[in-house]
Protein backbone atom coordinates (compact mmCIF):
# COMPACT_ATOMS: atom_id res chain seq x y z
CA UNK A 1 0.00 0.00 0.00
CA UNK A 2 2.98 2.35 0.71
CA UNK A 3 4.51 1.38 -2.29
CA UNK A 4 1.23 2.30 -4.45
CA UNK A 5 1.17 5.87 -2.33
CA UNK A 6 4.84 6.58 -2.97
CA UNK A 7 3.98 6.04 -6.49
CA UNK A 8 0.87 7.81 -6.95
CA UNK A 9 3.23 10.89 -4.76
CA UNK A 10 5.83 10.85 -7.08
CA UNK A 11 3.32 10.65 -10.44
CA UNK A 12 1.68 14.25 -9.41
CA UNK A 13 5.27 15.77 -9.10
CA UNK A 14 6.12 14.76 -12.46
CA UNK A 15 3.35 15.90 -13.44
CA UNK A 16 3.64 19.21 -11.78
CA UNK A 17 6.83 19.64 -12.97
CA UNK A 18 6.13 18.67 -17.33
CA UNK A 19 2.67 21.37 -16.64
CA UNK A 20 5.06 24.09 -15.66
CA UNK A 21 7.89 22.99 -18.18
CA UNK A 22 4.93 23.11 -21.00
CA UNK A 23 4.26 25.70 -23.06
CA UNK A 24 1.35 28.41 -21.95
CA UNK A 25 -1.95 29.02 -24.52
CA UNK A 26 -3.41 32.41 -23.98
CA UNK A 27 -6.88 31.89 -24.92
CA UNK A 28 -8.17 35.88 -23.35
CA UNK A 29 -6.24 38.34 -24.27
CA UNK A 30 -6.82 39.85 -20.91
CA UNK A 31 -4.90 36.74 -19.13
CA UNK A 32 -1.20 38.43 -18.43
CA UNK A 33 1.27 35.97 -19.54
CA UNK A 34 3.05 34.16 -17.23
CA UNK A 35 7.07 34.47 -16.90
CA UNK A 36 9.41 31.95 -15.85
CA UNK A 37 12.94 32.77 -15.27
CA UNK A 38 15.72 29.73 -15.43
CA UNK A 39 17.80 29.20 -11.95
CA UNK A 40 21.06 31.39 -11.69
CA UNK A 41 23.75 28.68 -12.51
CA UNK A 42 25.47 26.62 -9.93
CA UNK A 43 28.55 27.61 -11.15
CA UNK A 44 30.10 30.74 -11.48
CA UNK A 45 33.74 32.18 -11.95
CA UNK A 46 35.43 34.86 -9.30
CA UNK A 47 38.00 37.60 -9.83
CA UNK A 48 39.96 35.59 -8.08
CA UNK A 49 39.65 32.47 -10.76
CA UNK A 50 37.85 29.81 -8.22
CA UNK A 51 34.64 28.27 -8.67
CA UNK A 52 31.92 30.09 -6.07
CA UNK A 53 28.66 28.01 -5.13
CA UNK A 54 30.49 24.92 -5.57
CA UNK A 55 29.75 23.86 -2.09
CA UNK A 56 26.18 23.95 -2.60
CA UNK A 57 26.44 22.22 -5.38
CA UNK A 58 28.41 19.37 -4.16
CA UNK A 59 26.40 19.03 -1.42
CA UNK A 60 22.63 19.81 -2.52
CA UNK A 61 22.76 20.20 -6.21
CA UNK A 62 22.62 17.94 -8.86
CA UNK A 63 26.25 17.89 -8.93
CA UNK A 64 27.59 14.82 -6.68
CA UNK A 65 30.75 14.43 -5.23
CA UNK A 66 31.64 11.52 -7.86
CA UNK A 67 31.13 13.85 -10.08
CA UNK A 68 33.39 16.76 -9.25
CA UNK A 69 36.21 14.41 -8.27
CA UNK A 70 35.90 12.82 -12.22
CA UNK A 71 35.51 16.51 -13.67
CA UNK A 72 38.16 19.01 -12.80
CA UNK A 73 38.09 22.65 -12.06
CA UNK A 74 41.44 23.00 -13.89
CA UNK A 75 44.24 21.87 -15.22
CA UNK A 76 48.33 23.44 -14.51
CA UNK A 77 51.42 22.97 -15.94
CA UNK A 78 54.44 23.56 -13.64
CA UNK A 79 58.51 23.82 -13.32
CA UNK A 80 60.54 24.06 -10.45
CA UNK A 81 63.09 22.51 -7.78
CA UNK A 82 60.20 19.39 -7.92
CA UNK A 83 60.70 18.77 -11.56
CA UNK A 84 58.65 19.50 -14.58
CA UNK A 85 55.01 18.51 -14.48
CA UNK A 86 50.83 19.00 -14.15
CA UNK A 87 48.44 18.97 -11.85
CA UNK A 88 44.43 19.37 -11.87
CA UNK A 89 42.64 21.08 -9.20
CA UNK A 90 39.12 20.18 -8.19
CA UNK A 91 37.24 23.34 -6.44
CA UNK A 92 35.25 22.56 -3.48
CA UNK A 93 34.29 26.25 -2.40
CA UNK A 94 35.67 29.91 -3.35
CA UNK A 95 38.40 29.09 -0.84
CA UNK A 96 39.30 25.17 -0.90
CA UNK A 97 40.88 23.18 -3.72
CA UNK A 98 42.35 19.78 -4.11
CA UNK A 99 44.81 19.17 -6.17
CA UNK A 100 47.02 16.35 -7.60
CA UNK A 101 50.10 16.64 -9.78
CA UNK A 102 53.00 14.88 -10.60
CA UNK A 103 56.56 16.64 -11.38
CA UNK A 104 60.33 14.99 -12.01
CA UNK A 105 63.11 14.89 -14.40
CA UNK A 106 66.92 15.68 -13.96
CA UNK A 107 66.73 19.01 -11.66
CA UNK A 108 70.35 18.26 -10.10
CA UNK A 109 71.69 21.68 -11.98
CA UNK A 110 68.56 23.25 -9.88
CA UNK A 111 70.64 23.06 -6.82
CA UNK A 112 74.11 23.38 -8.01
CA UNK A 113 75.04 20.22 -9.62
CA UNK A 114 77.24 19.56 -7.28
CA UNK A 115 77.99 19.41 -3.33
CA UNK A 116 80.97 18.78 -0.93
CA UNK A 117 80.45 15.85 1.68
CA UNK A 118 82.91 17.16 4.13
CA UNK A 119 86.19 17.49 2.44
CA UNK A 120 85.03 15.27 -1.15
CA UNK A 121 83.23 17.28 -3.52
CA UNK A 122 80.81 14.84 -5.83
CA UNK A 123 78.93 15.58 -8.92
CA UNK A 124 75.18 15.34 -8.82
CA UNK A 125 72.38 13.61 -11.52
CA UNK A 126 69.16 13.04 -10.64
CA UNK A 127 66.11 11.88 -12.02
CA UNK A 128 63.26 13.23 -9.76
CA UNK A 129 59.44 11.65 -9.73
CA UNK A 130 57.40 13.30 -6.90
CA UNK A 131 53.56 12.69 -7.16
CA UNK A 132 52.01 14.52 -4.89
CA UNK A 133 48.35 15.25 -3.52
CA UNK A 134 47.39 18.38 -1.38
CA UNK A 135 44.57 20.85 -0.67
CA UNK A 136 45.28 24.77 -2.08
CA UNK A 137 43.66 27.32 0.30
CA UNK A 138 42.37 30.93 -0.50
CA UNK A 139 42.11 32.29 3.51
CA UNK A 140 41.18 35.91 2.10
CA UNK A 141 39.14 34.87 -1.17
CA UNK A 142 41.66 36.37 -3.31
CA UNK A 143 44.98 35.52 -5.66
CA UNK A 144 47.21 34.50 -2.35
CA UNK A 145 47.38 31.13 -0.95
CA UNK A 146 48.49 28.56 1.10
CA UNK A 147 49.01 25.16 0.26
CA UNK A 148 49.58 21.58 2.14
CA UNK A 149 50.57 18.28 1.35
CA UNK A 150 52.07 14.96 0.93
CA UNK A 151 54.68 14.01 -1.82
CA UNK A 152 55.88 10.30 -2.39
CA UNK A 153 59.23 10.54 -3.73
CA UNK A 154 60.74 8.09 -5.99
CA UNK A 155 63.60 10.29 -6.47
CA UNK A 156 66.92 8.38 -8.19
CA UNK A 157 70.20 10.49 -7.12
CA UNK A 158 73.26 9.38 -8.26
CA UNK A 159 76.54 10.92 -7.33
CA UNK A 160 80.45 10.96 -8.74
CA UNK A 161 83.47 12.15 -6.95
CA UNK A 162 85.54 15.02 -7.91
CA UNK A 163 89.30 14.51 -5.96
CA UNK A 164 91.24 17.65 -5.44
CA UNK A 165 94.51 18.10 -6.58
CA UNK A 166 94.78 14.28 -6.51
CA UNK A 167 93.70 12.91 -3.20
CA UNK A 168 90.91 12.56 -1.15
CA UNK A 169 90.45 13.74 2.32
CA UNK A 170 88.07 11.44 4.20
CA UNK A 171 87.89 11.08 7.75
CA UNK A 172 91.25 13.26 8.32
CA UNK A 173 92.93 11.34 6.01
CA UNK A 174 94.21 12.08 2.63
CA UNK A 175 94.98 9.31 -0.02
CA UNK A 176 95.88 8.96 -3.07
CA UNK A 177 92.76 9.50 -5.73
CA UNK A 178 94.83 7.17 -8.30
CA UNK A 179 94.75 4.69 -5.54
CA UNK A 180 91.13 4.91 -4.44
CA UNK A 181 89.92 5.57 -8.10
CA UNK A 182 86.66 7.20 -8.79
CA UNK A 183 83.92 7.14 -5.92
CA UNK A 184 80.59 6.21 -6.99
CA UNK A 185 77.32 6.09 -5.25
CA UNK A 186 73.73 6.85 -4.91
CA UNK A 187 71.70 8.57 -2.19
CA UNK A 188 68.08 7.77 -0.82
CA UNK A 189 65.56 9.79 1.42
CA UNK A 190 64.37 7.62 4.12
CA UNK A 191 60.70 9.18 4.02
CA UNK A 192 58.25 7.18 1.98
CA UNK A 193 55.80 10.14 2.42
CA UNK A 194 57.45 13.63 2.33
CA UNK A 195 54.90 16.46 3.97
CA UNK A 196 55.16 19.96 2.29
CA UNK A 197 53.98 23.25 3.24
CA UNK A 198 53.73 26.68 0.63
CA UNK A 199 52.88 29.98 0.34
CA UNK A 200 51.95 31.40 -3.20
CA UNK A 201 49.97 33.49 -5.75
CA UNK A 202 47.47 32.54 -8.24
CA UNK A 203 45.94 35.50 -9.96
CA UNK A 204 43.73 34.94 -13.38
CA UNK A 205 44.61 36.77 -16.32
CA UNK A 206 41.33 35.88 -17.91
CA UNK A 207 38.33 34.20 -17.26
CA UNK A 208 39.89 30.63 -17.71
CA UNK A 209 43.93 31.60 -17.81
CA UNK A 210 45.85 32.69 -14.81
CA UNK A 211 49.37 32.45 -13.15
CA UNK A 212 50.84 31.08 -9.80
CA UNK A 213 54.10 31.25 -7.86
CA UNK A 214 54.58 29.15 -4.97
CA UNK A 215 57.68 29.10 -2.31
CA UNK A 216 57.53 26.51 0.25
CA UNK A 217 59.41 23.07 1.47
CA UNK A 218 58.99 19.23 1.71
CA UNK A 219 60.78 17.04 4.67
CA UNK A 220 62.61 14.55 2.56
CA UNK A 221 64.12 12.97 5.88
CA UNK A 222 67.55 11.99 6.46
CA UNK A 223 69.63 10.01 3.73
CA UNK A 224 70.93 6.23 3.35
CA UNK A 225 73.99 5.87 0.79
CA UNK A 226 75.89 3.39 -0.95
CA UNK A 227 79.53 4.31 -2.23
CA UNK A 228 81.88 2.09 -4.37
CA UNK A 229 85.02 2.83 -5.51
CA UNK A 230 85.80 2.25 -9.41
CA UNK A 231 89.54 1.26 -10.78
CA UNK A 232 90.80 1.40 -7.10
CA UNK A 233 94.44 -0.49 -6.77
CA UNK A 234 94.43 -4.13 -5.39
CA UNK A 235 95.71 -3.99 -1.67
CA UNK A 236 97.07 -1.33 0.19
CA UNK A 237 96.41 2.40 -0.84
CA UNK A 238 98.62 5.54 -0.17
CA UNK A 239 98.17 8.75 1.33
CA UNK A 240 99.45 11.88 0.18
CA UNK A 241 103.26 10.70 1.38
CA UNK A 242 103.36 8.04 -0.68
CA UNK A 243 103.09 5.78 2.66
CA UNK A 244 101.04 2.82 2.78
CA UNK A 245 97.89 3.25 4.54
CA UNK A 246 97.22 -0.75 5.50
CA UNK A 247 93.32 0.27 3.81
CA UNK A 248 91.66 -0.94 0.65
CA UNK A 249 89.84 1.15 -1.72
CA UNK A 250 86.47 -0.88 -0.42
CA UNK A 251 87.69 0.58 2.86
CA UNK A 252 87.84 4.39 2.03
CA UNK A 253 84.54 3.96 0.06
CA UNK A 254 82.82 2.82 3.49
CA UNK A 255 84.29 5.76 4.97
CA UNK A 256 82.86 7.79 1.97
CA UNK A 257 79.64 6.35 2.70
CA UNK A 258 79.57 7.01 6.24
CA UNK A 259 80.54 10.90 5.77
CA UNK A 260 78.26 11.28 2.89
CA UNK A 261 75.02 9.63 4.77
CA UNK A 262 75.76 12.77 7.49
CA UNK A 263 75.30 15.38 4.86
CA UNK A 264 71.71 14.28 4.40
CA UNK A 265 71.81 15.51 0.91
CA UNK A 266 68.57 17.66 0.43
CA UNK A 267 66.77 16.48 3.54
CA UNK A 268 64.60 19.28 3.58
CA UNK A 269 63.88 19.72 -0.08
CA UNK A 270 63.02 23.99 -1.08
CA UNK A 271 59.76 24.09 -3.38
CA UNK A 272 60.12 26.38 -5.77
CA UNK A 273 57.77 26.48 -8.56
CA UNK A 274 56.31 28.77 -11.66
CA UNK A 275 52.95 27.54 -13.88
CA UNK A 276 50.26 28.55 -15.64
CA UNK A 277 46.49 27.09 -15.19
CA UNK A 278 43.21 26.65 -17.27
CA UNK A 279 40.08 27.01 -15.78
CA UNK A 280 37.18 25.23 -16.97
Amino acid sequence: MKLIKYTAITAAVLASSAALAAPIIVVDSEVAPVVYTTAAPAYAYQDAGVIRNTTGAVVGGTKTIFNTLTHPASISAEVGTLGYGANVGFSLNDKVELQAGWAGGDVADLFGGDFDANDVNYDVDSDFSNPYMGVQLRPAGNWFTMGAGIIVPDNDIEVTSNPNGGVYKIDGVQYKADDVGVLKGSIDHRNKLAPYATLGFRPNITNNFGVFGEIGAAYLGKTDAEVRSVGGVNGSIRDENNAPTGETSATVAQKAQAELEDKNFIEWLPIVKLGATYRF
